[in-house]
């Protein structure tokens, strides 16, 4: 059986996906990969060292690491933007909430009944604003399903220099 850093995905055990499980002891010594490509040695050298396969067993492990650590990244600022678009949805929500009265040149407007108009334009605004944080909030984190396109027509071939009739 081939070890921990001979599998394609650095890890020993499958999931029930029948992929590769990625395990600590296989994270820490993509880690050390990178390290020591870091300090300059060749995949070679690395491989030796870690006790890898081959060279390109190596190549793939400080591929892995370096994916690790922007994937890492990543998520670190998806985290943030969440946490800013969930303050943007406290604002909205606190707009949405409140009484809005109707205001004309600078005056109250009343209704007939002597009782101030109320102004849905914005509760409009903050439920527009609610949406566009929601699409924000759905793509940050890849909730919509991608777009399906067809294609549709027919392929024709024809071979230049030679008659249909001869085919």
């Amino acid at each position: 059986m081939a070890s921990d850093a001979e599998t394609p995905e650095g890890a020993g055990p499958r999931g029930a996906n029948g992929r590769f499980i990625r395990t600590p002891e296989g994270a820490a010594r993509d880690a050390r990969a990178a390290r020591l490509r870091a300090q300059g040695r060749s995949f070679q050298q690395i491989a030796d060292e870690l006790g890898l396969k081959s060279k390109s067993c190596a190549h793939e492990a400080v591929g892995r690491a370096l994916h690790s650590l922007v994937a890492d990244d990543a998520e670190a600022l998806r985290q943030r933007e969440a946490a800013r678009l969930d303050a943007l949805t406290e604002e909205a929500l606190a707009v949405l909430e409140r009484t809005h009265y109707a205001h004309s040149h600078g005056r109250l407007v009343l209704g007939e009944d002597g009782k101030p108009l109320l102004d849905d334009g914005p509760k409009l605004a903050a439920l527009r604003e609610l949406r566009a944080i929601r699409e924000s909030y759905r793509r940050l984190h890849g909730l919509d399903s991608p777009a399906k396109v067809e294609m549709g027509g027919e392929l024709r071939y024809e071979v230049v220099g030679i008659s249909p009739d001869d085919l």
